[in-house]
């Protein structure tokens, strides 16, 4: 199994989904071949929940890493299942046009890239 998917499910693991049961692992590999595993972490204040591919995303930026080759989001559910809205716009905003791997129990997979799953994007560039 590829390391990154490996990364992905023992992340997802640690996830603290109490109130959807919904457990969601991510793990983004940098330019320089480390991985950054995350877990989605619900509050009781569900708009304070913060996913996987986040929590991952932010643990490599606050340790200023700005360059990403790829990321995979894993989960138990029959079907595949790709970043939510908000995580397609952050991951956008740091990692641009990445592959994305979506995997289920199964071990199916599917992979795109962020400009498949993000077309025409809010950007910096909308910022000029």
């Amino acid at each position: 199994m590829d390391a990154l998917i490996e990364a992905a499910w023992r992340a997802r693991d640690n996830a603290s989904a109490e109130f959807s049961g919904f457990q969601v692992g991510a793990a983004l590999e940098d330019e320089s071949g480390r991985i950054w595993g995350g877990c989605n972490i619900e509050n009781a204040s569900y708009g304070l929940t913060v996913c996987a591919e986040r929590v991952a995303l932010f643990k490599a930026l606050s340790e200023g890493v700005r360059r990403f080759r790829r990321v995979v989001v894993v989960t138990q559910a029959s079907d595949l299942t790709p970043p939510c809205g908000a995580c397609r716009q952050v991951l956008w905003e740091f990692c641009r046009d990445i592959p994305v791997t979506a995997v289920n129990r199964r071990g199916e997979s599917k992979t795109w890239r962020m400009a498949e799953l993000f077309p025409d994007p809010f950007d910096r560039s909308n910022l000029e």
